[in-house]
């Protein structure tokens, strides 16, 4: 038995009784353990955010067969190993399956091996995301980077679409980086932007995504906000949080940001769009953080 727990959901195959289903996880046994839970469908699986590592979703075959969610799918799959597990299955919808980024299609017949496949489904999912993790990640300050914000704001925008609610993206610039590293030297700036990070983190829910877009350049995505005025709120929180002096080997140094916010859908409808527009308004000035050093 491994000692790594693995967290499996099953999606659309209810808890059958005694004997009804081949498709089961054994209690006991090599490939285990397994930590299992229900949901309904795959955009129930979004919105309850369950952190599975195996999602196992059942695709009725013959005369049962269903329309496949293909947007909800690939978006579980850029989260976890998705197994889809059907009674039945055509060559080209498997091979578009696998295309979706599904890890495994698993017959009926082949039921017997199901806690083997959703365990290695498992180890190889977890190795892609800490080797795009890694590739995808701003090393001075931890924060994911472009590329990276860009995927989670793409599956974000895909779950408003289908769930209709909006979602704001803030662009902070920080200006007096290039002041810091005449007076202090680099590493300074380093230090000085990993502070930037953990007080615009601090500020924001778990749920939101602080991101790295260049030396100077912050965003911050708010999957789900109320109203303009939720955004407002949030902005106000985090420039309130950089007024307070940044101290660099005992010294206060200046530094003064600007921000500037988009809102999905009536500012744009794609990743690209929505970074352009919170950036323009940032260069703007629209919001302002005054010099610390000059207050």
């Amino acid at each position: 038995m491994n000692d790594k727990l693995v967290r499996v959901v099953w999606v659309g195959l209810p808890e059958p009784a005694s004997g009804e289903s081949a498709f089961r996880l054994p209690a006991t046994g090599p490939w285990g353990p397994f930590a299992e839970e229900r949901q309904a469908g795959l955009d129930a699986l979004a919105s309850a955010g369950t952190g599975a590592e195996a999602v196992l979703f059942y695709l009725p075959g013959g005369n049962q067969a269903a329309p496949i969610p293909w947007a909800s799918l690939s978006s579980a799959c850029a989260e976890a190993a998705v197994l889809v597990l059907t009674d039945a299955i055509d060559a080209a919808t498997q091979q578009r399956l696998l295309a979706t980024g599904v890890q495994d299609v698993v017959l009926q017949s082949d039921a017997a091996s199901l806690a083997q496949r959703v365990r290695l489904a498992a180890q190889r999912k977890r190795v892609d995301l800490e080797a795009r993790k890694a590739y995808a990640t701003d090393l001075g300050t931890g924060l994911p980077n472009r590329q990276q914000l860009i995927e989670h704001m793409s599956q974000i925008l895909a779950l408003r679409e289908r769930e209709p609610k909006p979602v704001s993206v803030l662009v902070f610039r920080v200006d007096g980086l290039q002041g810091v590293e005449a007076g202090h030297g680099h590493e300074a700036v380093n230090v000085v932007r990993r502070k930037v990070a953990v007080r615009l983190r601090a500020g924001v829910r778990s749920s939101d995504v602080v991101a790295s877009l260049g030396t100077d350049v912050f965003a911050v995505l708010l999957p789900s906000t109320e109203s303009a005025a939720d955004a407002q709120h949030v902005v106000d929180k985090l420039l309130r949080s950089l007024r307070e002096p940044f101290k660099v080997a005992g010294a206060d140094v200046p530094i003064s940001a600007h921000v500037g916010v988009a809102q999905f859908p009536q500012d744009g409808k794609q990743p690209d769009q929505l970074l352009r527009h919170a950036s323009s308004a940032a260069l703007l000035g629209a919001y302002t953080l005054p010099n610390s050093a000059n207050e």
